[in-house]
């Protein structure tokens, strides 16, 4: 009697499971909402950047990044000690990682070119490696040849390692025309090809991780905020975003000015932002949201939009803001023919009242508190990232906050996607069942096309990832790919549930 009940039991609990699936496949059903739900010519893609894919650190002439030396020699910076000196090794499967994408009908692909691959001492004049340069050569051959438009990032992060040991990257003025050599060098190398350039991804990221945090290479940062052998978070953060602002202006200005009217491509940047939701109604705590929203995203775009920074910045940062001058202005505004936006996540935005108690950073500056609950409630579902809390409608407002106050520009979705925990004790079945991201992508897409209907210029949308792969700070402990990477089993990779819903998006 016993074993029946528990025979019944399981019975019950396999159909509930089977409902529950079932449930999420129908109402995610891609037969009434797909890419046909889009405007013509509306573009489809996957997201990637090198460090986080390639591997290949030291093949064919690679010279050593940022990441590279940041891994090694710090290794319990990075949760699980890992690195990415193989990552998922795509240097050596780019081809079959293309014949996936083709079989996905993407439209795009968005990677990033490693600095040091093609200049391995960082500066032009000390070496071009061609084996890099021809690498990268065959990749985007390989996707043209297949039908997939490369969307190329030139700053992902991994600046190499000469430069930031000999001037500090980019806390020197050096960087800009080093940069602007090294974009040159992209643009008469792969720009016959290339029709849609990134200067830089998530500037903020690599600011507030490497400058405030000390988080991400070089790791720097003030005593009191984390563990750092030095650095000042009330002034290094601000010169870092003003030298990456001016470094993306010069290489803007030289594409426009050499290679546009020939290769015919479109240049743009890639900035990401939370949505940033006010924990109650009361003004100030309004003001803060706002607030929160200048030094994340309207320190880039501002300057980009209007030549200058938020005036809340100039309020509270005051002197500690590198001025720009009549001429730099003039250089950064405008200086992108489409916006590229990141959206994972939003926070509830607290005030905090202005004190002179608190030392000086770039977090204590805004004078506000984020926070990813509410009376104990979550502003979303958790995801595998502690950062990561799913609220779809955050990229309707953040589209439609752009609209309005930075005069609506063309936005392509560079990166949205969702994580979920690196379970070890997890059967690959159920590793691939990631129904929460299916749902993730559905719902965000559903707000992207609400977007679109309300006027905002919305041209194409990215998910990240196409793959599992090295999540920076987080090693492999999560997973934010539609396909699963084996990474103790030769790297072999594995369609998703998600991957599967998104193919069947794409299919129409």
């Amino acid at each position: 009697m016993e074993s029946f009940q528990t025979h019944l039991l399981l019975l019950s609990l396999l159909t509930i499971l089977i409902l529950a699936n079932w449930m999420v496949s129908a109402s995610h059903d891609s037969a009434s909402f797909n890419r046909s739900s889009f405007p013509d010519g509306f573009i489809f893609g996957t997201a990637s950047s090198a460090y986080q894919f390639e591997g290949g650190a030291k093949d064919d002439g690679r010279g050593q990044s940022n990441w590279d030396f940041y891994t090694h020699k710090y290794p319990g910076k990075i949760r699980d000690h890992s690195n990415g000196d193989v990552a998922i090794d795509s240097y050596h499967r780019f081809k079959e990682d293309v014949a996936t994408m083709k079989d996905f009908r993407l439209d795009a692909y968005r990677f990033s070119i490693s600095w040091s691959r093609v200049l391995p001492h960082g500066k032009l004049g000390r070496g071009i490696n061609k084996k890099g340069v021809q690498y990268y050569n065959n990749l985007i051959n390989e996707l043209i040849s297949k039908g997939i438009q490369p969307f190329v990032t030139l700053f992902h992060w991994d600046i190499p390692q000469a430069l930031d040991e000999e001037y500090g990257g980019f806390l020197s003025p050096q960087i800009i025309d080093d940069f602007q050599d090294y974009a040159e060098l992209c643009f008469k190398e792969f720009g016959d090809r290339v029709k849609y350039w990134i200067t830089l991804n998530e500037p903020w990221s690599y600011t507030n991780g490497a400058f405030n945090l000390g988080i991400f290479p070089p790791g720097r940062c003030s005593k009191w905020v984390g563990d750092c052998t030095g650095g000042n978070s009330a002034t290094e953060p601000y010169l870092g975003t003003y030298h990456q602002l001016l470094a993306h202006a010069a290489a803007v200005k030289a594409y426009k000015e050499k290679y546009q009217a020939s290769q015919k491509g479109k240049i743009g940047i890639s900035l990401v932002s939370d949505w940033m939701v006010p924990i109650s109604e009361d003004i100030s705590t309004k003001a803060a949201a706002k607030r929160s929203l200048d030094f994340m995203f309207g320190w880039f775009m501002q300057p980009l939009t209007y030549g200058d920074y938020p005036q809340s910045m100039k309020n509270l940062v005051g002197n500690r803001l590198p001025k720009f001058s009549v001429k730099q202005s003039k250089m950064v505004k405008g200086s992108f023919d489409f916006l590229g936006l990141n959206y994972y996540t939003a926070n509830y935005i607290t005030n905090v009242p202005l004190s002179s108690d608190v030392k000086m950073s770039y977090y204590a500056d805004v004078h506000a508190n984020r926070s990813t609950s509410r009376n104990g409630i979550p502003i979303g579902p958790m995801a595998g990232s502690d950062w990561l809390f799913m609220y779809p409608r955050g990229i309707w407002d953040l589209l439609l906050y752009t609209k309005r106050k930075y005069n609506n520009p063309m936005i392509y979705i560079t990166e949205n996607g969702v994580s979920e925990l690196n379970n070890s004790t997890q059967t690959l079945e159920e590793a691939l069942t990631d129904n929460m991201r299916i749902d993730y992508f559905y719902r965000h897409l559903l707000f992207v096309k609400k977007a679109i209907k309300e006027g905002v210029n919305v041209r194409g949308y990215f998910a990240w990832s196409l793959f599992d792969n090295f999540e920076w700070a987080y090693g492999y402990t999560v997973r934010f790919g539609i396909h699963y990477v084996d990474f103790k089993n030769g790297l072999k990779r594995y369609p998703k549930r998600s991957a599967y819903w998104f193919k069947r998006f794409l299919h129409g």
